[in-house]
């Protein structure tokens, strides 16, 4: 194919392979390296989980310092191979991955930066950013390219149910607010559409609570309209999901200008930029 000799020109033979490897996940070294970077984020979060814990900490500190900075080399390294293995490395950079890959390992190099007590603040915050790490394992979960599709088809149908939700909850605080007043904890407006909001959503911290008969008639109506309420994202989400799974036949074929990926099984061309699969 013409398109394919074209890609081959612009990338060494080295190259193609570790976008093979790196990216492509229906290939025996891909499956490979997904496996193996699975658990490497896997124990690093856990790593991180454990550090914060004061106990594990005062003990194997110094071990869990070294284990960190053993698995930021390696997610360096890969940040690094994914870079060069790709035809446009910026646009994978500012992609959603490229970020996460990104806040995965400058954690661990701005800690050194910020040095002495005065900083342990902005040290443990850094800490904490390198929970993202989790964020990566989602690259290498087939089913998430069809959630993903999903979520996007129904993001205007979501986004308009939210504005009815919004608006209902709203209504509700509002009429809660005249029937209870502040002696009864609805000191305003907004409170009383944080106690709408807690209650349609069936949460229920009982902070704040209705104590006139009216009151607590509406109170019920709004709980018992919640359970219903919850359905409609769901079943939303569920249509697009079916459409996705069925409607369309998708393979995990990344592309090597872009990264763009949920190509469809026939296509030839990246949907994105163009480039021959």
């Amino acid at each position: 194919m013409p398109g394919r000799d074209k890609t081959h020109l612009k990338y060494g033979n080295w190259q193609v392979f570790l976008h093979e490897v790196i990216f492509e996940a229906d290939t025996p070294g891909g499956k490979t390296f997904d496996v193996l970077l699975l658990m490497a984020i896997a124990l690093s979060v856990l790593a991180v989980m454990l550090d914060s814990v004061g106990s594990i900490h005062s003990i194997y500190g110094d071990q869990l310092y070294k284990v960190e900075w053993f698995f930021t080399i390696i997610f360096t390294i890969e940040y690094v191979l994914r870079l060069i293995s790709v035809g446009r490395p910026a646009k994978y950079a500012l992609s959603f991955f490229g970020v996460v890959d990104l806040l995965a390992i400058i954690p661990t190099y701005l800690s050194i930066i910020f040095i002495g007590s005065q900083y342990m603040l902005v040290i443990r915050v850094l800490r904490v950013l390198r929970i993202f790490r989790v964020l990566k394992v989602v690259q290498y979960v087939g089913e998430a390219q069809v959630l993903s599709m999903a979520l996007r088809a129904s993001r205007r149908k979501i986004t308009i149910f939210l504005f009815a939700v919004l608006t209902l909850v709203t209504v509700l605080g509002s009429v809660m607010y005249l029937l209870e007043g502040p002696e009864h904890g609805f000191t305003s407006i907004p409170i009383s559409i944080y106690w709408a909001i807690v209650t349609l959503t069936t949460v229920g911290y009982g902070d704040i609570a209705p104590e006139t008969s009216i009151g607590k008639a509406l109170a019920s109506l709004v709980m018992i309209t919640g359970y219903a309420i919850i359905a409609v994202p769901t079943g939303i989400v569920t249509a697009e999901i079916s459409y996705a799974m069925h409607g369309k036949s998708i393979n995990t074929r990344v592309c090597h200008e872009c990264s763009a990926e949920g190509h469809e099984i026939t296509a030839k061309f990246c949907k994105n930029c163009g480039a021959a699969l």
